[in-house]
């Protein structure tokens, strides 16, 4: 089974990301060993020397999303780390809606990953360094550490629940958007869809609508 995986050039990194990225075209539900071998033509059984099992797997595709959020600067700063006005109390929600921001793109670049990162817990350093970081700025305006994480969770799931409704018309889900309904008699409803309700603009409105309700009301918490 090693010789095999040598001679394939495989590693843990590579089977995630082939896994990544047939999940990304097919839907997570496709997603198998088999399947996934196929892919890289290798057998099955190979792939186990990497994933364990197919748990470790759906784990592994969530470690890469979030692995990938990487943060811009807050408006204003040149770096999103070593900014010398990220110790002012009131500088750290612009740091946490970087976050958000950052962490919205990378959900919807992988819609079919968004149920696994809902529900499925990340640990590798990788995965966390998002989160550490967005929470140290936090810890660095003089918020606890355990106010901070509770902050930097609330954000995240927002972000997740916002992106599961909004994937529904994102390409990669694997359904067909419902018909429209039919609005007669709701008036409100009908004017909203002919402003723009249910696009792509709309969802960036809204996203940044709750967003911005959201910081706001976190920047208010007792200490």
């Amino acid at each position: 089974m090693a010789a095999t995986a040598r001679r394939a050039g495989l590693n843990r990194t590579k089977v995630l990301r082939a896994a990544l990225e047939l999940a990304d075209r097919e839907g997570v539900e496709r997603l198998s060993m088999r399947r996934l071998g196929t892919e890289l033509g290798v057998e099955a059984m190979t792939l186990y020397h990497y994933v364990p099992n197919k748990g470790a797997l759906l784990d592994g595709l969530v470690e890469l999303v979030v692995a990938a959020v990487r943060p811009g600067p807050p408006a204003g700063a040149d770096d999103p780390v070593d900014d010398p006005t990220a110790d002012d109390p009131a500088h750290w929600p612009a740091r946490l809606r970087a976050f958000a921001v950052a962490f919205r793109t990378e959900l919807l670049r992988h819609p079919g990953v968004i149920p696994l990162v809902a529900t499925r817990p990340v640990g590798s350093p990788d995965a966390l360094r998002a989160v550490e970081e967005t929470a140290a700025a936090l810890g660095r305006a003089g918020l606890p550490p355990l106010l901070a994480l509770r902050i930097v969770n609330a954000v995240a799931t927002f972000v997740i629940g916002h992106c599961l409704a909004e994937a529904a018309t994102t390409p990669g889900h694997p359904e067909e958007p419902a018909p429209a309904p039919d609005l007669t008699g709701f008036p409100t409803l009908a004017a909203a869809v002919a402003d723009g309700l249910g696009t792509p603009a709309d969802h960036q409105a809204r996203f940044d609508l709750a967003l911005d309700a959201l910081i706001t009301g976190l920047a208010a918490t007792p200490r």
